[in-house]
């Protein structure tokens, strides 16, 4: 957002040139004041609130029953049940696994997988892309720098899916599109898993080749967790481990594999698959 910064002009008494002074941090730090303001007050109608139900306007609100229902049913179903489990992880959580998944709703890792609160750190992002350690800041990479340095996980799984929609806008983006779309700068970070698709699949039907990029941006990004100086270290002592997981929702199918990295593998590569299994 652009801040816009009034001059203001000021003359000496003697009638010479103008001082122009700009007040740029001044009214920036107005408007960061007025952004905060805004939510505060936001916070503090909650706050005033906690203790009292407002009812909703129209049927909208008719969702949040359901939501509702479904939350009183877990508070006592596990949170009551377990309780002393859950008075656990209210001090310190220690997953051992950190996940990588696609935003899709119908690719829910807790469901899929079975993970228990505690169990798994999880990010979820569109197309499940692991930007490279040069792209910078991101949700994934702050995720994953919180998961490893500081939860020490000992899994890192990357989980596709298929009939992906952010892989199927990776492999029909147009290159010299002029477009602003953030979804277009986003999955070009697989845009290595796409050449690879073309040149392996390219005489395949779209639907095909997005099937093939959807398992090949999941080992891109395998390799890009090791663009990480604190990952591939970690991995070279052997405290931590990566893994590539597809499920097929189509035929509720999962497939599951297990990156080895080191110098000196066979063919004088750095990579190979290890442990691949099919769960149907």
């Amino acid at each position: 957002m652009g801040v816009y910064c009034a001059a203001e002009e000021r003359r000496s008494k003697s009638g010479s040139s103008a001082i122009i002074v700009i007040n740029a941090e001044r009214r920036e730090f107005s408007c960061i004041t007025k952004a905060s303001r805004d939510h505060s007050g936001l916070t503090r109608q909650l706050l005033d609130f906690q203790h009292e139900t407002v009812d909703g306007v129209g049927g909208e609100h008719d969702q949040f029953k359901e939501l509702k229902a479904r939350f009183m049913d877990f508070k006592q179903r596990n949170y009551v049940e377990n309780f002393s489990n859950y008075q656990s992880l209210a001090q310190q959580q220690t997953p051992k696994f950190m996940v990588v998944a696609c935003a899709d709703s119908r690719v829910c890792p807790s469901s899929i997988l079975g993970f228990q609160p505690g169990e798994a750190f999880t990010v979820r992002n569109v197309a499940n892309l692991v930007p490279p350690y040069k792209h910078g800041a991101s949700e994934t990479s702050a995720a994953l720098e919180f998961a490893i340095n500081s939860l020490e996980v000992e899994n890192v799984l990357v989980v596709g899916h298929s009939r992906c929609g952010g892989i199927q806008a990776l492999m029909s983006m147009k290159d010299d599109s002029a477009s602003v779309s953030f979804i277009k700068d986003w999955v070009s970070i697989g845009k290595s898993a796409r050449l690879s698709t073309k040149a392996a699949a390219g005489n395949l039907s779209f639907e095909m080749q997005c099937n093939h990029c959807e398992k090949e941006s999941i080992n891109s990004s395998l390799l890009n967790l090791l663009t990480y100086p604190w990952i591939e270290k970690r991995v070279n002592e052997g405290t931590l481990n990566l893994h590539g997981g597809y499920y097929n929702f189509v035929d509720c199918t999962f497939e599951k594999w297990t990156l080895v990295y080191r110098e000196g593998l066979e063919g004088g590569s750095k990579y190979a698959i290890k442990n691949r299994s099919t769960w149907s």
